[in-house]
């Protein structure tokens, strides 16, 4: 099976969730899809991304001792629902469980949660390990 994790480049809890996907994905000897979803993507800014993201994930994978874990960047344009998106990628990828980072909220914010978040826990298939970053 495959640990998915949700990874966005703004976010404060990337590499949390990232790490901690690694450590699943290893635990449970699964592989590791990396969900990677952006709003335009052109060539030039899909190769840096591969690059950069290829480099994240490969050290995460080796701090958490798995090196050898197979691993895919799902690299993807949201048409218009990020979460939408994520969740169909990680239905695709057999997703056995479905990491995700948070981070710290306003008053209003926790209110909120986040509409990708809150669609994420609340429409998943399968489990999701919702990660908070480090303060």
């Amino acid at each position: 099976m495959t640990i998915a994790v949700a990874h966005q480049a703004s976010s404060a809890a990337r590499d949390i969730a990232l790490r901690e996907a690694a450590r699943e994905a290893v635990l449970r000897t699964s592989s590791l899809a990396v969900i990677h979803i952006v709003e335009t993507l052109d060539l030039d800014v899909a190769d840096a991304y591969r690059s950069g993201l290829e480099r994240v994930i490969r050290a995460s994978l080796a701090a958490a001792g798995g090196a050898d874990v197979v691993w895919r960047l799902h690299l993807d344009v949201a048409d218009n629902d990020v979460a939408e998106k994520i969740l169909e990628v990680a239905v695709a990828a057999r997703a056995e469980l479905l990491v995700i980072g948070a981070r710290r909220r306003s008053p209003v914010g926790k209110f909120l949660l986040g509409s990708v978040t809150q669609t994420l826990i609340l429409q998943s298939e399968v489990p999701v390990l919702v990660v908070k970053a480090e303060a």
